[in-house]
C-alpha cells in the first residue's frame, strides 16, 4: 500500500505552534463542486480540542449550489430537516503547511454523523469506498491530475466589477510550450510551484499552452485519495496566491471560444506488492487482459458516469471536434483526439481520461474511474479495436454533449446505482437539476446582444 506519511507530522506541529510559527489551523472538507469549505482554528484550540474531537459544520454544505444557495431536493438536508450539523473529522495524513497564507497549516476532514456513520454523499467519502472495492481485489489505484488555467492580470475583484468583461490575459499570443511565454508570467508560476512544494508536493513543471494566459503546472503522481487532496488544496492555494500577487486565475473548463481547461487524469493499478498490474509486454500496446478489461469498463460506463467527469453547464462548451477535448468514445495508444489515450510502460503503464475540465471535482471522477474500471473486470468486458487514427472523424459513439443528456444518463443509470447506491445517485442528479434549473432561468450577454435591436 501507498505511503500516506503527512507532509507535516502532529507532533511537528505541535513544536510549531509552541515556538509561535504557527497560530492558525484550517479544517477543511471538498464539497460537491470541489472546493475547500471549512473553518479556521486558533492553533492551541485546536490541538486541544478540536484535533481529537473533531468540529462541526451545517449540514446545508454539501445541499447548496454553486452561489451558496440554499435548494431543495436533497434528502440529507433541507429546511424541513432543519439544517442541521455533520461532523468534520481531521484526517492527520493530510497536515500540512500553507505557505501562502502565513502561520497556517491545513487539515483535511472526512465527514460524519453524529452517530459515527459516513456522510455516504461526500465526495471524499465517494472515492474511498471505491478503493475499499479495489482493495478487496488486492489492487490499489494511483492517479495524476493535469490541471490548466488562465491567468490575467486582472484582480478577482475588478474582474466580477466588470462582469467579467475586457479581461487582460496574461499573454497576448498562443504559449504553448513557450518558454519566453512561461517567462512572462514566471514569478507567480514560480511562487505557485515552490509553494505548493512546501505544502508538501511533488512538483514537476509549468508550461504554456493553447489559449491566451493559458498555462499548467504538473505534479508528480501518488496514491489516487492523496493525489485528489493535493488537487483541491492546490485550486485554492493558487487562486490566493494570484490574488495575493494582483491577478486572477480561472480553472473553469471554457472561459471563451478557444480551448478549453482541461483536467486530464491518469489512473494506474499496482498490486499489494507494489507491482504493476496493467502491464503486459505480450500485448501489442503493453496491456494486460485486467488492463484490457479495466480500459472497456471505462467505455461501457463512460455516458453514464459523464456527470462526474463534467459536472457544470459550461463543462460541455469544451467538446468540441478539433478541441484536443474528447467527444468520441474511443481510445488510443498516444492518441489525444481519443477520450482515452494509454501510455507509459511497466509501472507508469495506464491510461488517461481526457474527458474533464478544470472544473471537475476530482474525488468524483477518480472515483467513476475506479467504479467503471471494476465494472469491466467483474463482467470481463471485451476491448474493442483501437483508435490510431482521427477519432473525431471515425464515426465512434459520442459522450453527452449537454449536462441535460449527461444528468438523465446517470439518473437512469443501473450501472451507476450498482456501484455508488441509490443516495449517491439520487444526491448528485439533484445537483445538476439545480444548475439546470439556474441556467434556464438566465439571460445571457448572447441572447441580448443577439436580439436586443435586432428581433
Amino acid at each position: 500500500m501507498a505511503d500516506r506519511t503527512p507532509p507535516l507530522s502532529v507532533d511537528e506541529l505541535r513544536a510549531f505552534v509552541d515556538a509561535g510559527e504557527i497560530d492558525t489551523i484550517v479544517l477543511a472538507f471538498t464539497d460537491m463542486q470541489g472546493r475547500l469549505q471549512g473553518k479556521r482554528f486558533a492553533a492551541r484550540f485546536f490541538l486541544d480540542d478540536v484535533l481529537e474531537h473533531g468540529t462541526e459544520g451545517c449540514n446545508y454544505l454539501l445541499a447548496v449550489d454553486a452561489e451558496m444557495n440554499t435548494v431543495g431536493g436533497y434528502a440529507m438536508s433541507s429546511w424541513d430537516r432543519g439544517y442541521g450539523d455533520f461532523a468534520l473529522h481531521g484526517d492527520t495524513a493530510t497536515l500540512r503547511r500553507t505557505p501562502w497564507d502565513a502561520g497556517t497549516a491545513l487539515l483535511l476532514a472526512d465527514l460524519a454523523w453524529h452517530d459515527g456513520s459516513p456522510v455516504v454523499a461526500s465526495p471524499r467519502q465517494i472515492l474511498r469506498r471505491q478503493l475499499d472495492r479495489l482493495a478487496e481485489h488486492g489492487w490499489s489505484a494511483y492517479a495524476g491530475t493535469e490541471l490548466e488555467f488562465m491567468v490575467f492580470k486582472d484582480t478577482y475583484e475588478d474582474a466580477w466589477a466588470r462582469g467579467y468583461r475586457d479581461m487582460n490575459p496574461a499573454n497576448q499570443y498562443n504559449v504553448d510550450y513557450s518558454v519566453l511565454g512561461t517567462g512572462r508570467v514566471e514569478p507567480l508560476l514560480r511562487r505557485i510551484r515552490n509553494e505548493m512544494g512546501a505544502a508538501g508536493m511533488t512538483v514537476e513543471s509549468a508550461k504554456g499552452e493553447c489559449n491566451l494566459g493559458q498555462h499548467e503546472i504538473a505534479f508528480r503522481y501518488d496514491e489516487a485519495l492523496t493525489t485528489c487532496d493535493q488537487h483541491a488544496v492546490y485550486k485554492t492555494g493558487a487562486k490566493q496566491i494570484a490574488a495575493q500577487e494582483g491577478a486572477s486565475l480561472t480553472f473553469m473548463a471554457k472561459w471563451d471560444e478557444r480551448e478549453g481547461n482541461s483536467c486530464h487524469i491518469h489512473l494506474s493499478l499496482r498490486d499489494e506488492a507494489g507491482n504493476p498490474v496493467f502491464a503486459d509486454d505480450a500485448d501489442p500496446y503493453g496491456m494486460s487482459p485486467l488492463m484490457r478489461h479495466f480500459l472497456a469498463g471505462q467505455i461501457a460506463a463512460m455516458r453514464d458516469f459523464t456527470l462526474l467527469y463534467a459536472p457544470n453547464i459550461n463543462s460541455y462548451k469544451r467538446f468540441r471536434a478539433g478541441s484536443f477535448a474528447p467527444t468520441a468514445l474511443a481510445w488510443g495508444p498516444d492518441n489525444r483526439t481519443c477520450a482515452l489515450r494509454v501510455v507509459g510502460h511497466g509501472l507508469s503503464h495506464r491510461f488517461e481520461n481526457r474527458l474533464p475540465g478544470g472544473d471537475v471535482n476530482p474525488y468524483l471522477a477518480v472515483a467513476g474511474m475506479v467504479a467503471a474500471g471494476l465494472y469491466g473486470v467483474e463482467h470481463e468486458l471485451e476491448l474493442p479495436e483501437a483508435c490510431t487514427g482521427n477519432a473525431y472523424e471515425q464515426g465512434a459513439d459520442r459522450v453527452p454533449t449537454h449536462l441535460r443528456e449527461a444528468a438523465r444518463r446517470w439518473t437512469d443509470s443501473a450501472l451507476a446505482r450498482a456501484a455508488f447506491g441509490d443516495e449517491v445517485v439520487e444526491h448528485y442528479a439533484n445537483m445538476a437539476r439545480v444548475e439546470l434549473d439556474a441556467f434556464d432561468s438566465a439571460v445571457t450577454d448572447w441572447e441580448r446582444f443577439r436580439s436586443f435591436e435586432r428581433m
